[in-house]
């Protein structure tokens, strides 16, 4: 039994560690996925745990980033830091997801380079004031797009299969 539970538990911290890992910005699904096949996973479950773990900053995201912004930009510490952010989101990404709005902030999310993202299609979907209704639906399958692409490019659609 004791043995069971150790075997449980380790499986459990190699999913948190993926799951987690998918969740912080730049890293993401890219890095999360390779991650996970050397610590033993599948690739797709890999692919699956870094999706969920890629998720889960979004709603927070599009829901807390532009009071959190407003805030911040009131200080004096934090001014300069959120108006680079804010101007380097807007200008870098804002036209494109502003011009094909729904369809653009999917395509952006798609494309696994860096810069490109969750984390980066939620700043500007929020910044824009994109709607939720329509922000996280882009971002999810945006987001399940790049994963299966990750997953193709790294280990092959045969061996995701197997």
């Amino acid at each position: 039994m004791l043995g069971m539970a150790k075997s449980l538990i380790d499986i459990l911290n190699v999913e948190m560690t993926v799951f987690l890992t998918a969740a912080m910005p730049i890293v993401e699904v890219r890095g999360a996925i390779p991650l996970g096949v050397s610590l033993g996973m599948s690739p797709l479950h890999a692919a699956i745990v870094s999706l969920a773990g890629s998720m889960l900053p979004v709603p927070f995201i599009l829901l807390t980033i532009r009071p959190i912004f407003n805030y911040l930009r009131k200080t004096k510490a934090f001014k300069k830091l959120v108006s680079h952010l804010t101007d380097k989101s807007i200008n870098n990404n804002g036209h494109r997801i502003q011009k094909y709005g729904a369809w653009g902030l999917l395509i952006f999310v798609a494309i696994p380079l860096p810069g490109t993202g969750v984390w980066s299609g939620s700043l500007a979907a929020a910044l824009l004031d994109m709607r939720l209704k329509w922000a996280f639906p882009s971002i999810l399958v945006g987001n399940i797009i790049a994963t299966v692409i990750i997953t193709s490019l790294s280990y092959g659609i045969i061996n995701v299969l197997i």
